[in-house]
């Protein structure tokens, strides 16, 4: 299992209905399988996210946050990682609203 304790990471890439940007900086923690994180920057005030690490890292969250327009926005994500060749952690995420539009989309993050 990957241990994500005290990882930060960056998005890299997301789809034009998500709100997370290079200016968002994700800060990981992890007890056994239990993960969550906090978070902020660009269009993000304070999120925070909650989840279950497998034994092959992905994870599958929940999550919650404050933007720019003093909106709550829900969502659940489920992500799959990447080792690169550096060692550093790549997640590809598939996610969708549980607030607002619905919709769905998908992003990758970045260990920094």
């Amino acid at each position: 299992m990957i241990n994500y304790n005290h990882k930060s990471f960056r998005p890299i890439q997301n789809t034009d209905n998500g709100e997370t940007s290079s200016e968002t900086i994700f800060y990981y923690k992890q007890e056994g399988n239990i993960i969550s994180s906090e978070y902020k920057g660009g269009k993000i005030i304070h999120g925070h996210l909650i989840g279950l690490v497998n034994e092959e890292g992905c994870i599958e969250m929940c999550y919650h946050q404050i933007n720019i327009n003093k909106e709550i926005m829900t969502g659940k994500c489920f992500s799959k990682p990447e080792i690169l060749i550096n060692g550093k952690i790549r997640l590809h995420e598939t996610w969708q609203w549980t607030s607002g539009d619905f919709s769905s989309g998908t992003s990758i993050i970045e260990e920094i």
